[in-house]
């Protein structure tokens, strides 16, 4: 009876091993699955203006005082904390929009939706 006892005992010891390496095995890729990619680098100053200049945003936009349309840094401040921000601008600049920041109305802007990411994210990143 004690050698069944014993017998159980190592057996269940192994299942419990067994599943917990199992566990561990498996929870990196779980982690990776649930963790969102990581995060695209923010354009470099010149590249990021220079991109906001061949896509003509400058005509209506500055860096820090606004023209037509806010400063980008208002922009980045206003925006500053919000988790949907950069889906936010990147519909907005996609679309058009209207009443974020007075009367004017800002038109759909035809650049690829990779640089409308990468000016989104490069307005986001000004301080």
């Amino acid at each position: 009876m004690r050698n069944i006892q014993w017998m159980s005992s190592i057996l269940m010891a192994g299942v419990v091993y067994a599943g917990s390496a199992w566990a561990a095995d498996a929870t990196p890729n779980a982690a990776k699955a649930a963790t969102p990619e990581a995060k695209e680098a923010v354009l470099s100053d010149a590249d990021g203006r220079a991109l906001l200049k061949k896509n003509n945003c400058l005509a209506c936009h500055s860096m820090d005082k606004k023209v037509i349309g806010p400063a980008f840094k208002d922009v980045a401040a206003k925006y500053r904390g919000q988790a949907d921000a950069e889906a936010k601008l990147i519909t907005k600049v996609s679309k058009g929009g209207q009443g974020a920041w007075g009367t004017m109305a800002m038109p759909p802007q035809s650049a690829k939706q990779d640089d409308i990411k990468s000016m989104v994210k490069f307005v986001l990143s000004q301080k």
